[in-house]
């Protein structure tokens, strides 16, 4: 099963733009994480109806951050992208008359509804700033490298 990686994708590019001055464009941060400049632009605009970014068309526009990191959560940023799945496992559905299944599905249903409410209880504690502690973005405001571009 295939990985829904718009949560950290998009916790990497809102870091990065936390540490740049000025806006990214759709196609700087498409190079940054070696998409499509039309993907990004579509999953931009989860946060950008949830008020977190913004964006300017035209020369000089792009994406720009309207919040500190401080005050963002994974929390936010998970439902900004649309609250993919935190579990690749789930119930089957192949014998829907078995009793076994059925309980089986019941259990299984219960303990990842309270196991995904203590991981968004987690999400809630966690800032975008707590991640970007420890490191120094390159091309950020306490770096002397040559841009973000280059990492990633």
């Amino acid at each position: 099963m295939r990985q829904d990686s718009r949560l950290s994708r998009m916790l990497h590019v809102l870091i990065h733009m936390g540490h740049h001055d000025g806006a990214l464009t759709s196609d700087m941060i498409a190079k940054m994480l070696d998409t499509n400049p039309v993907v990004i632009r579509r999953t931009m605009a989860g946060l950008r109806e949830k008020g977190y970014v913004t964006s300017e068309k035209g020369h000089g526009g792009g994406w720009t951050l309207l919040h500190r990191l401080e005050e963002l959560t994974l929390l936010d940023i998970y439902r900004a992208v649309g609250e993919p799945s935190v579990f690749a496992v789930g119930p089957a559905y192949d014998m829907p008359g078995c009793v076994i299944e059925q309980a089986v599905n019941a259990t299984l249903t219960d303990v990842f509804a309270e196991a995904e409410q203590l991981l968004l209880k987690r999400f809630s504690d966690v800032t975008l700033a707590d991640i970007a502690r420890g490191f120094v973005v390159p091309g950020g405001p306490n770096a002397s490298g040559q841009g973000m571009a280059e990492e990633s």
